[in-house]
């Protein structure tokens, strides 16, 4: 068994989404374009299980109702 690397805890802002996209490199690089010409994001973050993790500034500033 593989261990995960210990995490801090997770928080969320309001208007920022967490983004994970799972598709091969050439859908990914077509999503992510989409993104990037609509929205703020960070830079995206590539991991071996095949996901790409990124955030975007969704503009909403309304407190999340969670």
């Amino acid at each position: 068994m593989s261990r995960r690397d210990t995490r801090a805890p997770r928080s969320t802002l309001p208007g920022i989404a967490d983004i994970r996209i799972t598709a091969d490199a050439a859908t990914t690089a077509i999503v992510l374009d989409v993104l990037r010409s609509q929205f703020t994001t960070t830079d995206p973050r590539g991991y071996a299980s095949g996901h790409t993790y990124l955030q975007l500034d969704a503009g909403c500033t309304d407190p999340d109702p969670d």
